[in-house]
């Protein structure tokens, strides 16, 4: 199912819903979120992602994200949330003013800071996570300066965006590529729903990182709380990370380096 979005305001999108033009499915968004996942309103089908993916669905983790573990990634070279954003934000400054889409926004660090800017006509979270969502609509209600602001919470897999052919003007993807199953599949999706001329910026850990906060170490405390944990995540060099972008068609590829942290970004031709 493939929807031409609109954000609307806060208020607005949660009592909204959409219906495939084609199957006539409904999807609501009785859940603070709109759910927009293949598999919504099934009641008798499940399906399970990898661990990694899994391991960012826990309540405990949502929880967590925000109040300590997204600090830990300054020992890998992060330069930390604003200058993060600021960073992105230069990159984003050929589509200022268009449709902003936040995919595997967590507890939405960045989608907060995008949506007050002001720089985008309309900001869209997206997760796969349910329990990342309401964390992230938490803290939205918490925020009296995003009370007016053009946002949406989605409900989305990475590798089937909801969205129309050329519909969007920036994506961002915040520490997240080496969570997804797919990250191929993601970026040729991330590469369809751009518009012509639209931007795609990204954060990772360079291949074989030190101080990674999914290393084994690194994620010791958690085992002790949640049981075992899979660290099998999707680490990349710069000339892989490259070459995605450009296998999936994108062009004007850039990339910031600082020890294993990268940021790069390609361009919808």
């Amino acid at each position: 199912m493939i929807f031409s979005f609109y954000a609307c305001p806060r208020p607005a999108i949660y009592r909204s819903g959409f219906k495939c033009s084609k199957c006539n499915k409904s999807f609501t968004s009785k859940d603070i979120f709109l759910d927009l996942t293949v598999t919504s309103g099934t009641k008798e089908y499940s399906e399970l992602k990898p661990a990694r993916t899994e391991l960012f669905r826990s309540p405990l983790v949502s929880f967590l994200y925000e109040r300590g573990w997204r600090q830990n990634f300054n020992r890998s070279g992060f330069p930390g949330l604003d200058e993060e954003f600021q960073m992105a934000q230069d990159y984003f400054q050929p589509v200022a003013g268009g449709m902003l889409l936040d995919v595997s926004c967590g507890s939405g660090l960045f989608t907060r800071k995008f949506a007050k800017s002001g720089s985008y006509s309309a900001v869209i979270a997206l997760d796969f996570s349910e329990n990342m969502l309401r964390q992230c609509y938490e803290f939205i209600q918490q925020d009296d300066t995003l009370v007016n602001t053009n946002l949406a919470l989605v409900r989305a897999d990475i590798s089937r965006l909801p969205f129309a052919s050329c519909s969007i003007d920036a994506i961002h993807a915040g520490a997240a590529i080496h969570c997804w199953p797919s990250p191929s599949n993601a970026v040729a999706e991330i590469s369809r729903v751009l518009k012509p001329g639209g931007v795609f910026v990204a954060t990772t850990f360079l291949s074989s990182p030190r101080n990674n906060p999914f290393s084994v170490e690194a994620l010791r405390p958690l085992r002790q709380i949640v049981g075992p944990v899979n660290t099998s995540y999707n680490y990349f060099t710069e000339g892989e990370l490259e070459d995605l972008c450009k296998s999936c068609g994108l062009v004007n590829y850039s990339s910031k380096v600082q020890r294993s942290f990268i940021m790069f970004s390609g361009q919808k031709p």
